[in-house]
């Protein structure tokens, strides 16, 4: 049951980073009604739970990434730094300095994210979080039958940073590149199956304005194909995206071939 839970709940909680703080807050992939606009964020809020990452925040930081990618103004490059723990503690004072307003961002990447007062009040606050916290520990209580899966509640409590921390350190060191982009962008797989499509993230950076994150036929993104169907139920309209302007590399060189 514990192993179930913390399956579920972590493949819920990036597919809701995914498709709500990345592809909408972030880069405004599709457009939605006010209300249901609420209704995802509600939803987001409700799976991430204790970890939970405020949109403008997240927009704020994603957007320097863009613009800065593994230059040393990138709020999380890799290249920038020893192991993917002090990557994370970077990226958090960064993150909580955008989130309280002590740090400001360029007036270039502000606008354009959702912003709802009162959801951002309740959960980005210390007892909603702690409320969430004491909920995954009554059910560990209730259902954990082997010491080990208690290595997995710690894990469980911060899964939004955690997954942030395999995309940006994964996908800017391992893997094979489709596009001669400026930065040192990578598509991981098959670590990418843990992580919903995020993981193109050369793809992705070639081609920031494209909601679809696959590029090439064995390559899968499952937020894409999830935007398409809320698409054809008129939940949501996708924006049209230009394509790419980047050459794509060669087959021969180190598009086929994994990064050391």
């Amino acid at each position: 049951m514990v192993p179930f839970f913390f399956v579920t709940h972590w493949a819920l909680s990036v597919f809701f980073q995914s498709l709500f703080q990345h592809r909408y807050a972030a880069h405004r992939m599709y457009t939605m009604k006010p209300r249901t606009e609420r209704a995802l964020h509600l939803c987001t809020a409700l799976v991430q739970g204790s970890s939970y990452l405020d949109p403008r925040a997240y927009a704020l930081l994603h957007r320097e990434h863009h613009a800065f990618a593994d230059t040393a103004k990138d709020p999380h490059a890799p290249t920038h730094h020893r192991n993917p723990l002090r990557m994370m503690r970077e990226t958090a004072r960064r993150f909580e300095g955008l989130l309280t307003r002590r740090l400001r961002s360029e007036p270039r990447f502000e606008g354009g994210y959702p912003e709802w007062p009162l959801a951002e009040r309740v959960f980005n606050h210390w007892a909603s979080r702690v409320t969430f916290g004491a909920l995954y520990t009554l059910f560990y209580v209730r259902f954990a039958t082997q010491p080990w899966h208690w290595l997995l509640l710690p894990a469980q409590f911060v899964l939004g940073p955690i997954h942030g921390a395999i995309v940006n350190w994964c996908g800017h060191r391992y893997g094979y590149r489709n596009f001669a982009t400026r930065d040192e962008s990578r598509n991981s797989l098959p670590v990418d199956l843990l992580c919903m499509g995020e993981l193109f993230q050369n793809n992705h950076h070639a081609r920031p304005a494209s909601p679809n994150f696959a590029s090439r036929r064995f390559e899968v993104d499952p937020v894409w194909h999830a935007l398409r169907l809320l698409s054809r139920l008129k939940l949501i309209r996708l924006q049209s995206s230009p394509a790419s302007q980047l050459v794509p590399l060669p087959e021969t060189t180190d598009s086929v071939a994994t990064a050391a």
